[in-house]
């Protein structure tokens, strides 16, 4: 033990909440004069979990750049309480032993790397046991291959099960991963539901209601949060599931999963009518229309037994295939292809007989009705007035069909495609010129090809719920996995219930669950929840004019939340300059920097919300919809890559790059501090200065576990807890 605290630390790859890979300790004296990180070439993890047995197996590969051959010591922290079997680990294909330390022996470690090397990021990891065992030799400019196994039990609540696996490297890796993949491969005796990743954009492969594969796979990125799985077992044709997040007297946030059976009986599944309408003015010839037929195609040769349907095209007037709709059968279906094959772009743009003409032709039954509308266009001829002909269109809509817009290119309206969807419970979708407009329909149309259950009402018993998100309940498909997002007050056991129409007859789904006080485990709801109502909010002052309310909320909402967009960030940083120069908020309390010529560019990206048409307001329209509907974190950081500055240092810097969330609640880097979003919210009774790496420090650390999530931020931290401002200062 003596010897390790001689020790620096030389890379970090992975550690975190479940599992963690190591980190090497390269031992002084030199030949290195200061650390540096070794490379990392690749970083491959493969999962298996048979029903609640997980067994994980990571292959990585460290590359050491220097001149040196260098020794050193692996360390594997294990979050605290976990149960380990069968730990493996091998370095170069041989089999190596690893020591296991319980966690006071491991904080000794951890406390000593900090106070050596001054960086106190190891912190988050102080509650842990950890493996750690030799490794040498590290051959100058050559790989050192290592790879684990080991083996788990997952625990279940109500039935629900978790696997995280730590992907938090951005503190300690030196360079982008080259390559990092996850491989999920989740098997049950029991029906497989609610599979649900809240961390990362992964591809969920269902082969069976008893296997799904879920992957994730990147190239020259800092992963820098945990990959989380969520999954249910259930035999109900429709599986719930609830997770919920409080914390002290607020109220609590909830997120609720709906999610179908994958192999369904046809029985099961609703028959739809759907009502294409496709613009074929001048402005769609060549390539657009060529796609656009393909598309249109590819949905009627996919329609299910027992649908109806009906093409409506226009131009200068609009046509009708059928005089109302007709079942999808060979006929009608051959009918539909003559038609669809004769189509020629020529004439201008009548959007509102285009509407008037599909709904005269529809007859309201008991099967739910689509209406799947494309265009490229501005109406030219009849009503021009978006706001006019949106009322028009909605009062012809007398039977509230669901209406799913298709904008293709940039010169068209917006506002228009926006707020047809909106009012109708249904979404958007843009596709550039640069896209396939086959492609973007036909993988739509796979969507919402098996309706599951329309007309969703959703209710909680006990449990006063609010503010919830999609704020309209949309339909249920076969594949897909509805999450609403939404606050409730109070907590205790509550019964949810989840109605809807099958082929006209009611159907009931229900779950028993409980709403705990201060319970913190799944706190990627809150940010979650906010990015959603901040999207709605956004929407409404895009759609219908600004409102010092919502602007406020949506201000508030984003710096709690760190939901961190150039829109989010213009309003903040105008928010904070206004209450900074009237003496209603420190300096040092701000949460972003001054940056003139990034507020500049933010306010201009704001004001985008006013343009209907052209390249802008596309954009603008999807960030917001993603907001919206955000169901993991990458969703909610919309137009990052528009977030860039340079600091007072000359440096090069990222908004979106210096937002943490910790303990629920959002913490900016603001120049050298990180400070604490709700210092804003509390008043200073209380205040504590505390130089890092004192002996007062690591009397806090010891004292105050949590505050371990602030401090492992740097040498530099404002934050709130237990009633205390503390700011630590180097």
């Amino acid at each position: 033990m003596k010897s390790l605290i001689k020790y620096i630390f030389i890379v970090v790859v992975l550690a975190t909440n479940l599992f963690a890979d190591g980190f090497i300790v390269i031992p002084r004296p030199n030949p290195l004069p200061n650390p540096f990180p070794l490379e990392v070439v690749y970083h491959k993890v493969d999962v298996e979990i048979d029903g609640q047995s997980a067994v994980t197996k990571i292959d990585q590969s460290f590359y050491n750049p220097s001149q040196y051959q260098l020794e050193g010591f692996y360390i594997f922290p294990i979050p605290k309480g976990a149960v380990i079997n069968n730990f493996t680990m091998l370095i170069n294909g041989k089999e190596t032993k690893a020591e296991l330390l319980d966690a006071d022996k491991a904080r000794k470690i951890y406390e000593d790397m900090v106070r050596q090397m001054r960086d106190p990021a190891l912190l988050e990891y102080s509650e842990q046991n950890i493996f750690k065992l030799r490794i040498f030799p590290i051959e100058p400019r050559s790989e050192k291959k290592i790879s684990i196994s080991y083996s788990q039990v997952l625990e279940s609540d109500n039935n629900l099960f978790e696997y995280i696996y730590p992907l938090n490297t951005e503190k300690f890796s030196a360079k982008p991963l080259k390559n990092v993949s996850v491989k999920v491969d989740v098997k049950s005796s029991e029906q497989i539901k609610n599979i649900y990743c809240p961390t990362h954009e992964v591809d969920i492969v269902n082969k069976d209601d008893n296997h799904s594969i879920i992957s994730y796979e990147s190239e020259n990125v800092r992963p820098d949060i945990d990959f989380k799985l969520y999954f249910s077992k259930n035999a109900s044709t429709v599986g719930l599931s609830l997770f919920s997040y409080q914390t002290g007297n607020d109220d609590g946030f909830f997120l609720l999963s709906a999610s179908p059976s994958i192999e369904i009986d046809k029985s099961n599944i609703e028959t739809k009518d759907i009502t294409f309408i496709l613009d074929v003015s001048g402005s769609m010839s060549g390539q657009k229309l060529e796609q656009a037929k393909k598309a249109l195609l590819y949905c009627i040769n996919n329609l299910n037994t027992g649908d109806h349907f009906n093409v409506v095209r226009f131009s200068t007037e609009a046509y009708s295939l059928f005089n109302s709709l007709k079942l999808a059968d060979r006929q009608n279906i051959k009918e539909a292809k003559i038609f669809i094959d004769d189509l020629q772009a020529i004439g201008g743009t009548n959007i509102e007989e285009a509407f008037t003409l599909a709904f005269k032709n529809y007859t309201e039954s008991n099967r739910p009705h689509f209406v799947v509308f494309l265009t490229d266009g501005k109406p030219t001829i009849g009503e021009m007035n978006d706001e006019k002909l949106v009322k028009r269109i909605l009062n012809a809509n007398k039977s509230k069909s669901r209406i799913f817009t298709f904008g293709i290119g940039d010169e068209i309206n917006t506002h228009l495609l926006d707020k047809l969807t909106d009012e109708t419970k249904a979404w958007r979708t843009y596709v550039s010129d640069e896209e396939d407009i086959e492609i973007k329909v036909s993988n739509f149309y796979d969507k919402i090809q098996s309706p599951v259950l329309s007309d969703l009402k959703l209710n909680f018993e006990n449990i006063k719920v609010y503010q919830t998100y999609p704020k309209d309940l949309p339909d249920l498909f076969n594949g897909s996995n509805l999450l609403v997002f939404g606050r409730y007050k109070g907590n205790g056991n509550v019964k949810v219930s989840l109605t809807g129409k099958l082929n006209g007859q009611i159907k009931e789904f229900t779950l028993n669950g409980k709403l705990r006080n201060d319970y913190k485990e799944y706190n990627f709801i809150p940010p979650l929840w906010a990015s959603r109502r901040i999207g709605h909010l956004l929407d409404l002052i895009r759609l219908n004019g600004e409102d010092k309310e919502l602007v406020d909320e949506v201000t508030m909402l984003a710096r709690e939340h760190g939901i961190i967009t150039p829109y989010t960030s213009y309003l903040i940083m105008e928010d904070e300059e206004i209450r900074v120069r009237g003496g209603r908020l420190v300096d040092d309390f701000q949460t972003i920097p001054p940056a003139p010529e990034l507020k500049k560019e933010n306010e201009a990206d704001y004001f985008r919300m006013k343009d209907k048409s052209g390249r802008g307001s596309v954009e603008v329209s999807e960030e917001f919809q993603s907001l919206n509907s955000a169901t993991n974190y990458s969703q909610t950081q919309q137009g990052n890559e528009r977030l860039s500055y340079t600091n007072s240092k000359g440096e090069i810097k990222n908004l979106s790059q210096q937002v943490k969330n910790v303990l629920g609640r959002a913490v900016y880097q603001q120049e050298k501090f990180w400070v604490d979003s709700e210092l804003q919210n509390r008043e200073m009774k209380n205040a504590k200065r505390i130089q890092f790496n004192s002996d007062e420090y690591f009397v806090l650390l010891n004292k105050e576990p949590e505050t371990a999530q602030f401090l492992a931020l740097g040498q530099n931290v404002r934050f709130y807890h237990n009633n205390v401002f503390y700011e630590v200062y180097e």
